[in-house]
């Protein structure tokens, strides 16, 4: 069995113990009403997160961060995606080769605006993160096109150890 991430909880709502058993507590994050989304985003988060917008190319925070970190969910704070895994596409939005494991994120197919693309989602809360493309570099010729506005980068050296992402022998700690 693939172990499950387990949600971080940055916004100070603790899921109950019947939601934080299910994956993830995807249960807790997905059961917020649309008011609450509005209270706990920025209007910017919200229109991406929540009503599948985009930012404005080379607009972002995070399009050419070169800090090394790990990159969260701006919305319930799960872990998504490692610096490491961050290149540089060329197209003004952060773009990442691989999430931090198959379950961070959520893959579907959108056809909004007349085009047929991938969705990439948080795993976790349903969030909309951007697209996934497979133009990207070797080895996984995939490019994940994010929004800056709906990432939270914890950097390395920020004291919380060698690494945002601790594993155990059960799998990733998030």
């Amino acid at each position: 069995m693939t172990p499950q991430p387990t949600c971080a909880n940055p916004l100070g709502a603790r899921p109950e113990a019947a939601e934080a058993s299910s994956a993830c507590g995807a249960a807790y994050w997905r059961s917020r009403s649309d008011a609450e989304w509005r209270r706990r985003l920025t209007p910017e988060q919200y229109r991406i997160a929540r009503q599948a917008g985009t930012e404005r190319a080379f607009t972002g925070r995070y399009w050419n961060s070169t800090v090394p970190g790990l990159y969260r969910c701006a919305c319930c704070g799960s872990a998504l995606f490692h610096s490491e895994s961050k290149f540089e596409s060329g197209t003004g939005w952060p773009s990442f080769k691989n999430p931090v494991t198959p379950q961070a994120v959520v893959e579907r197919v959108d056809h909004a605006e007349g085009l047929t693309r991938t969705e990439v989602q948080c795993g976790c809360c349903g969030a909309h993160l951007g697209h996934v493309f497979d133009d990207g570099p070797p080895p996984t010729q995939r490019r994940y096109c994010l929004n800056s506005a709906v990432l939270e980068l914890v950097p390395a050296s920020s004291g919380t150890g060698q690494s945002p992402l601790k594993t155990s022998s059960a799998g990733p700690v998030i």
